[in-house]
């Protein structure tokens, strides 16, 4: 039997004001009203794992359960995912419980093996981002960052990024094969280091699976600066052929979280086929968290637009629901990279639920936000 990770309901609204991870309801900006939020604790354990880097969510509906990915290259543990229960009410987030944890396996069978760039050919682990659930198939999706290494004393190391198709005990059941423009390049071209396949999401009914990059590609421009946004791309993908048939450019804030810092795509979530919430996360001295309500509308198809700077496109449309930053009762604010809906309330009301990826310091958090749509 496994263990399982279990955080209790706070007891009264007073000592909610004084438990860390406890939060109550509070008004936010149109489109979302935030309920609460709690904490995994830092350290936490399952199974021999470190329950921490969570960077992608996905809910499963069937079973009331939800996929979450953590982005351990296998430096702590085996790269891998969780499933966990998430107790939701009107009132905010009742009891996380996370159950069982499952490596990601090679098509070999083998757990990911850690990096190790000092033989050749070089070893180098996945970076896993992405995960979202395909309820009519009953299978995953989850994506890799993969890896750009161009300085290194032996030659460049380069891993493309990947989206890869397991069951639920991680087993491999086939890959996507992604467009060129999103392959590894030791040249000025294709995917900037850790900008990569963030996002990750399946339409309801399961015709399209969407994937996100984080910042916009070497030759689509520069990323975002303190005074200009950029164009990042989303990739449409037919999940019966396993490839691209579209893609779109999507709008990146400016830099909001101070100068000198990013802002980037951390993921997205479909509301149909063509419109999505999507989180843009960046970090300058302090979290900067929004999400919107992106649509493909009339933007252009750039699958076979080989660079998008100095090019004049139609993007995605996008409008604001919520900036965490400035949402009351949002305290505190870590570093948000997953998103996923989750059940429906007796109001009729949608949840949204957000994680925080903790990068495994013991100066951040794992937190879990829910919100009302």
């Amino acid at each position: 039997m496994q263990r399982s990770v279990t955080l209790a309901l706070c007891a009264t609204m007073l000592a909610a004001s004084a438990v860390t991870g406890c939060a109550t309801a509070h008004p936010s900006p149109p489109g979302l009203h935030y309920l609460g939020q709690r904490q995994i604790p830092g350290g936490a354990t399952l199974d021999g794992t470190v329950i921490g880097g969570l960077s992608g969510i996905s809910y499963d509906a069937q079973r009331d359960m939800y996929f979450v990915v953590s982005d351990d290259r296998s430096a702590k543990n085996p790269a891998r995912f969780y499933e966990a229960r998430i107790r939701l009410g009107d009132n905010g987030i009742n009891a996380i419980d996370v159950v069982a944890t499952r490596p990601w396996l090679e098509a070999d069978g083998r757990p990911f093996p850690p990096l190790d760039t000092a033989v050749r050919p070089p070893v180098v682990p996945p970076d896993p981002e992405g995960i979202a659930l395909d309820p009519d198939r009953r299978r995953l999706y989850w994506s890799s960052e993969g890896e750009r290494l161009t300085d290194g004393p032996s030659g460049p190391v380069l891993l493309d990024p990947f989206i890869r198709i397991a069951d639920f005990e991680g087993r491999y059941l086939g890959e996507f094969t992604l467009p060129p423009a999103l392959q590894m390049s030791a040249a000025d071209t294709g995917p900037r280091r850790n900008d990569v396949l963030e996002g990750l999401t399946v339409t309801p009914g399961g015709r399209w699976v969407w994937a996100a990059m984080e910042g916009p590609l070497l030759q689509d421009g520069p990323p975002p600066s303190d005074t200009a946004g950029a164009l990042t791309r989303i990739t449409r993908f037919d999940p019966d052929t396993e490839t691209a048939d579209a893609q779109f450019a999507y709008p990146l804030d400016a830099v909001s979280a101070g100068p000198g810092g990013d802002n980037g795509v951390s993921d997205l979530v479909a509301l149909d086929d063509s419109t999505f919430l999507v989180v843009e996360r960046g970090y300058a001295g302090r979290n900067s968290v929004r999400v919107y309500r992106a649509e493909v509308a009339d933007a252009d198809d750039v699958l076979a637009v080989p660079a998008l700077g100095g090019r004049q496109v139609r993007p995605m449309t996008k409008t604001l629901l919520a900036d965490l930053a400035t949402t009351p009762g949002v305290t505190p604010l870590d570093n948000v990279e997953g998103i996923t809906l989750g059940p429906t309330l007796p109001d009729g009301r949608r949840t949204v639920v957000l994680i925080s990826d903790d990068n495994f310091s013991p100066t951040q958090i794992t937190q879990v936000l829910a919100f009302a749509m």
